[in-house]
Formats: C-alpha cells, structure tokens, sequence
C-alpha cells in the first residue's frame, strides 16, 4: 500500500513550519509514572499557539498552497480547534479565513475564532451540515482546508511524531487520541518511519467509536454519536487518506467513556496542574479504565493534543469529578425544629473534619411535622472512605440523614 505521506515530507513540514510554531515540551510526569507503572512522558500541546496541536497542519497546508489561493481566502468548517488553527494562519499568511461553525459552537470558541481575525459564519446543527455551506463558499472561490483528511494536514500534524523522537529516542509507545484520523496518522507515519517497533495505540470517545470500529471491520464505518466531552473527537466518519494510514501503522484502537475522561481532566488539573480539553485528557483515560497496560520498564508518551476548555464547562467537570470521587459529599438531615440543634449538627461535622461548603435550611417540607425540618449540607471530604466515615459517625450519633 503506497501511504500518503512519507517521512521526508514530514521533515519537510518540519523546516517550513518551525518558525511559526512552539516547540512544545516533553515532560516526565513522576505522577502517573507512580500510578500505572513504567516512565510516563506528556507531550504538552495544550501549550501549542491556540491551545492546540491544529495550528501545525493548518499553517504547513497554507504554506503548501499558498500560489493556488484566490482573493477569496480560505475556508474550514470546525466547532473549535481547527477554526482557531485555520484563523490564526491565515491571519499570520494575510489571507482572508471564513470558518463555519455549527450553531453549537461554545461562544468563547467563536471568539477566539474572531480574536485571529476569522470570519465566522454560523450555519447549521451539525459539522455535516456546516460542510454544506463551505462548499457553496468553494464555488464562490474560496479554498477548502480540510480538519483532517489531507496529505498536508496529516505532515503537519506529524511533526509532533518527530519532536518526541528526537527528545525521547528510546520511547517504546505512543498514545495519540482520535477523531478523524489526521493527528494519529502523522504521528504513527513519521514514527514507525523511524522505529517500525514503536507501539502507537489511539484513544476514541466511546460516544463516536468510527475509528475504532473501522480498524475492527477492516473499512471505513460511519457511526452515529451523542454529544461528548471530547468535541475536539467527536467525528462520525475516519478519513480516507488517514485510514489508509491507520490500518498500516496504528498498533490498537481503544475507547474511554465520558465519565473517564471527566476524572481525567481532574486528575491532570489538581495532580499535574494541567489544563487538558476532553479529547487531550483521553489518553489519560485509557490509562484509568485499564484498556492501555503500560510496561514496568519502558517508556510511554501520552499526546496532550489541547487544552482548550469552556470556563463553564470547567467548572461543572470539577464538580462533577469531585463528587464521582467522593471529594463533595452531599446529605439531607432531619433535624428536631428547635435552638441549638443546626449547631450541634455542624459541631459533629467539624470534629469527622468535614468542611462545609453550602447549607440548605428548610422548613416547609410538606410532609414534615411543623416541628421538625430538613437541612442539606454539602461538604468537602477527602474520598470515599471519608465520606463513609463521615456518615457513620452522624448515624452513630442518632441523626436520620440520607445521602444524595
């Protein structure tokens, strides 16, 4: 099977791209090296220009077709990522960028499009339908860049591939999350390039498994998806030229479900103060939900590809993942309605040192007596067994309290 792209030209991208791009860091994380095993290394591309690993094929794509773009400019199609990348390279090149984003696309993303001097163009309830739209702009004379299907785009993205080779020669596997192919393709093609016997597993949302299940039937498979996360991922059909990739050189598919990428991106922020997106984190899921064994002795690189993350999203994935953790506990208690009985509550939860973080006092519960009320607490704890020591010691001291 001849490939579509080849070491040389990755190299190539590599020289064109390397004034307009971060270098990023690889770093040893002795966290997650305690916790799975063997030497885990992150390859930071949430540190990238944008936020984001995009920024590499968008800028070696312009570069490549620079004589062929028309005073029309470019245009793309994204919900995120790529439209920044497309954007900021455009903007950078002095050609106009139009990105189509679906009506879904989170507000600060749009913004930050805009922020990079793109036009932003809102049309439609899906990437499929937004794509309807670009091609109506190509007639016009607009050149389509494409988020992942693309000789190009698919260089570009390889870069990383060689930058974790030339700072990690020894790296026994690689773990690349995966949407439509195009950041796992250039990966695997520039390293199995160098060292055939590197491993290169990717990891898929398990809301959009298209990759994993066209690696498992042997052909490209479209597939319905639900809403996840990892939006950066979430694409219902792999590329042709990345496929052809993929079933040449990718080792393994996995999939992580939604609430592992949650705890995740939790655990990259409080235990490595890294702020990862849904689709950077997932290949630290993987390793969480047990589908990655990691070698005691060797060493393994997992791609943070972005880090860009909706402030509120952030804070519901930080409540949401304390409370799975048994970090937040949350009881309702029936107290006796008269002085003195919320303190001496509060007196029992200061000395299971439990901090409290909300109170709820209600009195008008219908079914309650006109003496006696309700009171819901929320409480920081520090895990599972806290919290069961917690309702143990409330229990013990004659209060009727449930979880909620």
């Amino acid at each position: 099977m001849t490939m579509p792209v080849t070491l040389e030209q990755i190299k190539q991208a590599a020289q064109t791209i390397r004034d307009e791009i971060i270098r990023t860091p690889l770093i040893l994380s002795p966290t997650l090296s305690h916790m799975f095993g063997g030497n885990i290394f992150l390859k930071m591309e949430n540190l990238q220009h944008t936020g984001a690993f995009k920024i590499r094929g968008a800028t070696y794509k312009l570069k490549r077709c620079m004589a062929h773009i028309g005073a029309g400019g470019v245009v793309a199609v994204s919900a995120g990522n790529h439209a920044q990348g497309v954007a900021l390279a455009a903007k950078r090149a002095n050609i106009p960028a139009t990105i189509i984003m679906p009506e879904w696309a989170s507000i600060s993303k749009q913004e930050a499009t805009r922020g990079y001097a793109g036009e932003v163009v809102i049309f439609g309830q899906s990437i499929e339908e937004s794509l309807v739209k670009a091609k109506e702009l190509v007639k016009e004379g607009k050149t389509f860049i494409h988020p992942f299907d693309d000789p190009d785009i698919i260089a570009g993205q390889g870069t990383i591939g060689l930058e974790i080779f030339d700072d990690l020669p020894e790296v026994d596997t690689i773990v690349v999350p995966v949407g439509g192919g195009g950041l796992i393709s250039g990966i695997a093609r520039a390293a199995k390039s160098i060292n055939p016997n590197v491993k290169i597993i990717g990891v898929q949302a398990a809301s959009c498994p298209s990759v994993y299940q066209s690696k498992m039937q042997n052909k490209i498979v479209a597939v319905t998806s639900s809403h996840s996360i990892a939006d950066g991922i979430n694409v219902k059909q792999v590329g042709e030229e990345t496929f052809k990739i993929i079933k040449k050189d990718v080792d393994e598919i996995v999939l992580a479900k939604e609430s592992e990428i949650v705890t995740a991106m939790l655990l990259l922020l409080e235990r490595k103060k890294i702020l990862a997106e849904g689709s950077g984190a997932i290949p630290v899921a993987a390793l969480l939900n047990g589908s990655i064994e990691v070698p005691s002795d060797g060493r393994t690189v997992l791609v943070i590809s972005g880090g860009n993350v909706d402030s509120p999203v952030l804070g519901r994935i930080i409540r949401k993942g304390l409370l799975k953790n048994g970090r937040i506990m949350r009881i309702r208690v029936r107290l006796d309605d008269i002085p003195g009985a919320l303190a001496r509550l509060l007196s029992r939860v200061a000395k299971s040192k439990a901090n409290v973080l909300h109170i709820y006092h209600d009195r008008y519960v219908r079914e309650n007596p006109i003496d006696v009320t309700h009171v819901e607490l929320e409480l920081e704890t520090r895990g599972a067994s806290h919290v069961e020591q917690v309702a143990g010691e409330l229990q013990k001291a004659g209060y009727e309290m449930s979880l909620k």
